[in-house]
């Protein structure tokens, strides 16, 4: 029983790999191309084949970024803006929408009359009477209650049309297979026909950008805009949460990838990822 498994694994060996080498393989297979008299016209349908593929993809990356942008900036500028620049200006004691803001709005008041007081000390501001000094608090409070009421509402209309430029989104992927399909080959017969160290450049600035030791800078910075985009509490505990364990989750997954897919399919290009990172 043993013999016949091992029989069958050397069989099934065999018939992957198979007794001529396969770059002698390939070269017999390239100059029975060349000699073959429909060359030409199977090349040339090949090209046709690429081409058609290419101009496609192209055709259809560029409408899966432009359209959802454009609807979102439309629907924010003329369907939601007005709306919520209405309700919002109505009530003249909505300004924040989160702690966060009002933390930020406290802060910037504060250093503004810090700065009031030491100009008034060097001398820069020579009437330094007390109702001056009012004057020029109130002004600065206008001012942020302004600016902080103009962000707020901003990120109430950067939900609705992000919502509304997701959903568009997903229904262009879901109507349009046919047309995923062929980006998909596109992108996949773009990444894998790189060479070896172009491969490998690519997987070392993909991990260290967002995975590498330096990485948690970037993640803190880019959770702190989103927040502020969609006008949520800018919680340090939940970044430093997030910080801890997605780019894990992500270095895992992408560990993962290379094992289980791209030491298969370029096993070379892994060696060169593996000796370039060391």
């Amino acid at each position: 029983m043993k013999y016949w498994n091992l029989k069958k694994i050397n069989q099934s060996s065999l018939e992957k790999t198979g007794i001529i080498p396969r770059s002698i393989s390939k070269l017999f297979g390239k100059f029975k191309k060349e000699l073959d008299p429909n060359a030409e016209v199977e090349t040339l349908e090949e090209f046709k084949v690429s081409r058609y593929q290419t101009v496609a993809s192209v055709k259809y990356l560029l409408f899966l970024l432009v359209m959802p942008v454009l609807i979102n900036q439309l629907s924010k500028n003329f369907i939601f803006g007005p709306c919520i620049n209405y309700l919002w200006n109505k009530d003249e004691h909505s300004i924040f929408l989160n702690k966060s803001q009002e933390e930020r709005a406290f802060a910037e008041l504060q250093r503004f009359e810090e700065k009031l007081h030491f100009e008034i000390l060097i001398g820069k501001i020579k009437n330094n009477s007390s109702h001056l000094i009012n004057y020029k608090m109130t002004e600065k409070a206008l001012e942020l209650a302004i600016e902080y009421a103009n962000e707020s509402s901003t990120a109430i209309k950067n939900i609705l049309a992000d919502f509304l430029s997701g959903t568009i989104f997903i229904s262009i992927l879901i109507s349009s297979k046919r047309q995923l399909s062929i980006l998909k080959s596109f992108i996949n017969e773009l990444i894998y026909g790189l060479s070896d160290t172009a491969k490998a450049f690519l997987i070392i600035l993909f991990t260290d950008m967002f995975v590498g030791f330096h990485s948690p800078h970037g993640w803190e910075v880019i959770i702190e805009a989103i927040l502020r985009h969609f006008g949520l509490p800018e919680s340090r505990d939940f970044i430093f949460i997030f910080i801890s364990t997605f780019p894990v989750v992500l270095d895992t997954i992408f560990k993962y990838w290379i094992f289980r897919y791209l030491n298969k399919i370029s096993p070379s290009a892994v060696a060169t990822y593996h000796n370039m990172n060391e």
